[in-house]
Formats: structure tokens, sequence, C-alpha cells
């Protein structure tokens, strides 16, 4: 394959540098989103020229090594001396999966970053936004170019990081910057997961490349216990990064950051990048089977429990964050039955109408001088026509019409789901598309239908987005209605083509339905969006919300809770940073009442004992010495005053000692 496709991610940090290092502080706007605009362009141009190449090159990847990263050596802990020696090279990989990321990440980036001139046009850190934007495209585009799960890490670490940039952007505001924070740690929570499984691999594989942990798996290299191990905590990893149960609890919160941040972050990449893991590694998955069915159901149960929030949430952009965690459910369940191809092709449709729907919430917030709950909004299909069109196309498409791009992806989902046999996990995706199309038509109507419910400043400065925010909602409006004919199934006499082209790396799942029983599928499942879309025009349009209203007011324990979000936030509060946190205080109440009281005690102890022996030293052991020598001294004075040196006290000493002496006989 003869392409550059490793200076994809070049180019965006190569912006992020320019304007991080020069455009802080001495370029103007425009000249800061010229980089910003010009680096994702040349990098998305790179893609296309990449992505040509490779069906040129009959769809076989390219890989390029940058440079020996990690040479290094393994030795078995059970045998100090037998070991195997390996290395992990700085290498990316463009490949049928990576050409779909790559034209994802910076087509839907380049929109992205050309609305952001409009909507960001008043911000006073302008330099500092389009430099976290080129700056999360470059980690993005690292994750999916990495040939193995070391480059990937990287990436993976970078969007992290850059997720919590952008979320906390306005980190003068509390709860954006708690909602920072909260996404980053509980990524990292995630993280770990990644870690352990990547190493698992590594001690039984010796190897984290991409192409080699798939042909140790097919040749029997991994047991099934240490593959489903390995997957499971891999999986972890990707609940964190794609939020889903348990570890969704960060994206509603990330609604704080500015909206083009949601649609770039939480919609069309990051939020897919635990997709792509699974589906990257679709052969350790399918080996070890128990994975799979875990994907399958965690996916399907997200999908449905983050939708029942959806229908209670009154926040634009909090209805389209609890539609990401359910779609990206989506995604989960068609992974989990096999169908690795249709996981990523509805990654890509969710790409271009989610996208759409966050911009096009910016719009209208921005309309309405930021205001963003839908029970002050309402009749603003008169007021912005162009937002109002465009969002519509958006709505259609989530819920799941043809022609729309999502009807292709969702169907092929629900018809690989069925056809597996899993009906548990197809019931589950029906549900969860009725209840799609009902709170995305519950938006629409409470936003631009009925009498119009703003105040009277706010309605007096209603006005239509600029052509510089509105060009790229026309254009994924239009990717929306037709991104998903690549798909277009036989049943339906198209070719599959998106299917085929990703058949090289995820391998070629033929859904073994009759034309009859799809066909059949496929009604069955526009039923069910039309009656979600029919049961909110029936509740929000004729009826004005009441039944809504009188719906909350006869189950209100039901509504309480469904509304305060099962009360997950207020458990994981309470029982895990809660408990992290009474365990620390109890930790910190040992290290000073035990820990340090030893220390303490011990040291005053040998203070004690110091005193006590200087005591001793000075009084007994000093005081015996200093006797002694005083007794000497004393005695030596005494003896001194007997060697005067003249002779007749010698002489008179001599007759005295005689007389003495003389005595003692003639007594004694």
């Amino acid at each position: 394959m003869d392409a550059p496709f490793y200076w994809i991610p070049f180019f965006p940090l190569l912006g992020f540098l320019i304007n991080g290092l020069i455009g802080l502080r001495r370029f103007s706007n425009r000249a800061v989103h010229a980089v910003a605009v010009a680096a994702v362009g040349l990098s998305f141009l790179t893609a296309l020229w990449s992505c040509g190449a490779l069906l040129a090159a009959g769809n076989v990847a390219g890989e390029k090594v940058l440079f020996t990263w990690i040479p290094a050596n393994l030795i078995h802990l059970a045998d100090q001396v037998s070991g195997a020696s390996f290395q992990i090279a700085f290498a990316f990989r463009f490949d049928a999966l990576t050409a779909v990321m790559c034209l994802v990440v910076t087509g839907v980036g380049l929109l992205i970053h050309i609305y952001s001139i409009g909507y960001m046009a008043h911000d006073k850190s302008y330099a500092r936004f389009f430099a976290y934007l080129n700056l999360f495209t470059a980690a993005m585009l690292v994750l999916v170019l990495g040939a193995n799960l070391a480059v990937m890490f990287i990436g993976w670490e970078g969007v992290g990081l850059c997720s919590y940039l952008l979320i906390g952007f306005w980190f003068t505001k509390d709860s954006a910057a708690q909602a920072g924070k909260k996404a980053f740690i509980t990524n990292r929570i995630g993280d770990f997961g990644f870690l352990l499984g990547a190493g698992l691999l590594l001690w039984f594989l010796g190897t984290m490349d991409f192409n080699a942990i798939a042909a140790g798996v097919t040749q029997g290299l991994l047991t099934k216990s240490v593959a489903t191990a390995a997957a499971l905590l891999l999986f972890l990893g990707a609940t964190g990064k794609s939020a889903q149960l348990p570890l969704y609890t960060w994206l509603p919160d990330a609604m704080e950051g500015p909206t083009p941040v949601s649609a770039l972050i939480h919609a069309a990449t990051m939020v897919t990048a635990g997709v792509y893991m699974v589906a990257r590694l679709n052969v350790l998955f399918t080996f070890s089977g128990t994975a799979l069915t875990v994907v399958a159901l965690t996916g399907g149960l997200t999908a449905c429990y983050a939708a029942t929030m959806g229908l209670v949430q009154f926040d634009i952009k909090r209805v389209l964050a609890y539609s990401t965690i359910s779609q990206i459910g989506y995604m989960f369940l068609g992974l989990g039955v096999g169908a690795y191809s249709a996981g990523i092709f509805h990654l890509m449709t969710h790409a271009f109408f989610k996208s759409l729907l966050f911009l096009a919430a910016g719009s209208v917030i921005h309309a309405l001088s930021g205001e963003q709950d839908m029970r002050r909004m309402g009749g603003l299909r008169r007021r912005i026509p162009q937002t109002y069109v465009v969002f519509l196309i958006g709505a259609i498409a989530i819920a799941g019409l043809p022609p729309f791009a999502g009807f292709f992806s969702k169907d092929e989902i629900l018809a690989a789901a069925f056809a597996s046999g899993q009906y548990t996990a197809w019931a589950l995706g029906m549900v969860g598309a009725l209840m799609t199309a009902f709170y995305m038509f519950r938006l629409i109507f409470m936003t631009f239908f009925g009498p119009e419910r703003m105040t009277h400043e706010v309605a007096y400065h209603i006005h239509e987005s600029p052509r510089i925010m509105l060009r790229p909602l026309q254009i994924l409006a239009g990717l929306s209605l037709i991104g998903g004919w690549v798909g277009l199934p036989a049943v339906l006499q198209g070719g599959a083509w998106f299917g085929r082209f990703l058949a090289p790396v995820t391998g070629h799942h033929a859904v073994h339905l009759s034309h009859g029983l799809e066909l059949g599928l496929m009604v069955a499942s526009i039923g069910v969006a039309l009656a979600g879309i029919a049961a909110a025009y029936y509740i929000y349009v004729r009826k004005d919300g009441q039944p809504a209203r009188a719906f909350a007011a006869g189950l209100q324990p039901l509504y309480t809770l469904v509304q305060n979000k099962y009360y997950v936030d207020e458990l994981y509060n309470n029982v895990i940073v809660g408990g992290c946190k009474r365990l620390g205080i109890l930790f910190a109440r040992f290290d000073l009442g035990i820990i340090d009281g030893v220390v303490n005690g011990a040291a005053w102890l040998t203070r004690l004992v110091s005193k006590l022996s200087i005591l001793f030293d000075g009084s007994v052991v000093d005081g015996a010495v200093n006797g002694v020598a005083h007794v000497h001294q004393r005695y030596g004075r005494m003896l001194r005053r007997l060697q005067s040196g003249y002779l007749y006290n010698y002489a008179l000493a001599v007759v005295l000692g005689m007389v003495l002496l003389i005595s003692f006989v003639l007594i004694y």
C-alpha cells in the first residue's frame, strides 16, 4: 500500500503545537482557526488518499514501523533463567477498519472544527479551545492507527486527557470543573482494566501486536479461561471509555463542556473507542465466547437503561447524552452477537446523525442565548427553520426510519441478534428502538412545536445561526440521509458493500434469515419507531404534554426514580466515593493513632531512657569516678605536706616513728 497514512495524526498534532505555543499570545482568532481547520483538513485529505490506496491495493493492509519503542526481555517468575525477548514497535497500521475510523474522526472532526468558528467566536479562550480540539483529534488518530495495544494505549490515554481538558474548558464554572474530574477519574477505573488485560496477553503471548495476538489465539496459544479474563478486562476499559454500564455516569455530566465538544468527543469519536477496540480484537472475543455474551448483554441492557432516563430529561443536551449512551449500547449489542461489521456500521452512521443532533442543539442554544431547558422553548420551527429541518433529519435518522442512515445500521444489528438466536438481545434492541423514537420526537415536539414558552427577552433575541454553523449541519444532514446506503442489504437489492469492505478485518458475518423473515423484522422495526413517534406526537402536540404530567403525578415514585437517574450517582458518591473517603479517614486515624502513636511512643521512651541514662551517668558513674578522684586529691594534698624538702622535718618524722614503734612494742 503506497500512501503516507502515518502522516494522518501528525497534522493535528502540529496544529496543537502551533496554536498552543504561539497562537495563544500572538495569533488573531482568524489565524487560530485557520491553523486548526487546515490541520484537520490535511488529515482528512491524507485519510482519503490512504483509503483510495487501500482500495487500489485490493484491500491489503499497510503497516509502517516508525521506530522500535520498547526492546525488552520477559523473565518468567517461576523460572528465573528462561525468558523470551520481545519488542514493542511504535507502528501504525492502515486497513479497512482503520480507514473507516480515520475518515469518521477527520471528516466529522473537520465539520465540527468549522462549526466551532461560529459557536466559540466570542470566547476569550479561543486559541486554547482549538488547540485542545487539535490535540484530541491527534490522540484519537493515534488510537485507531496503532498497530499494537501499547500504541493504542497512548491514544487511549490521550483522548482521556483531552476529555478532561475540554469538558472542564470553562473551568471557572464549578460544575464544569467537577464534570471534568469525574470523567477523568471514571475513565481511569476502566483504563486499569485495559492495562491488566493487555498485561495478560503480553505475559501469555509475549506480544501486544494485533496481528500476533490474532495468530496466537488462532494457533491455540491461549486457553479459553485466559482469553476470557483478558477480554473481560479489556472490555472493562471499553465500558469506561464508551460510557456503558457500570461506568457511564461521567457522560451526562460531560455536557458541561461547549457543545462542539459534546459533538466531537461524546458523539462521534471518543465514546466509540471502546467499540473500535473490541472490533479490533474480534478474534480474541470470538474465541472466548463468554466475553462476547457479556458484551452483548451489557450493550442491550445499557441501550434500554439509558433510554429510560432520556424519556424524562428536560435539558436538551442531556437527552442527547443519554441517547449517546443508548446508541453505543446498540453498537456493543451488534459486536456481542458477532456482527462486528454491523457494530462499526452503526458507529459510522451514529457519528453522522448524533454529531448533527448535538450541533443542531448548539444552534438552538445559540438562538436562545444559552437556554437549554426544553420547558422554556417551543414554537421554534418558525423562528429557526433551517435548524429545525436539520434537527428533524437527525431525529428521523436516529429513530431508524428508511431511507435514513440509522435505519440500515440499526436493522442490521437487530437482524444479526435475531439470526444468532439471542432473542433477549433482540428484544432489548427493539425496546430501546421504541424509547429512542419516543424521546427524540419528544425533544422535537417540545422544542419546535406548540406555543413559545421562553421569556419575552429571550424571544426578542431569537435568531438563526450564522452560515459558518449551518453549513456543517447541512452536510451532516446529507450524510445522515444517504450515509447508510453503503450498507444496503441484499434483501433490499443491495450489495452490503460496507460489510464486505470490513470483512478482511472483522470477518464476514452473513445473516442467515429468509428474505421474508428479514423483511418482516424490518417492518417490525419500522413499526416500533413509528409507534414511538406517534406516542410522542399524541402526548406533546395533541395533548400539550398533559398525559406525561398525569403519568408523572400518578406514578410519582417511579417518575422521581428515573428522573433522578436511579440515584446511581448518589449510590456511587455515598458507597464508592464516600466509602473510599471513609476508608481514607480510617487509615489516617490508624496512621495517626497507632502507627504515629507507636513511633511517637518509641521516641518518648527513648528520650526518657536517655534522660535516665544521663542522670545515672552524671550522678552515679561520674559521681563515683569524681569521688575517687576527689579522695585521692584530698589525701594527696595531705601527703604533699609531708614532702617539705627540709632535713629536720624528715629527722623529726623518723624520731616520731621510732617512738611510736617502740611504744607499740612495749605495750603489746
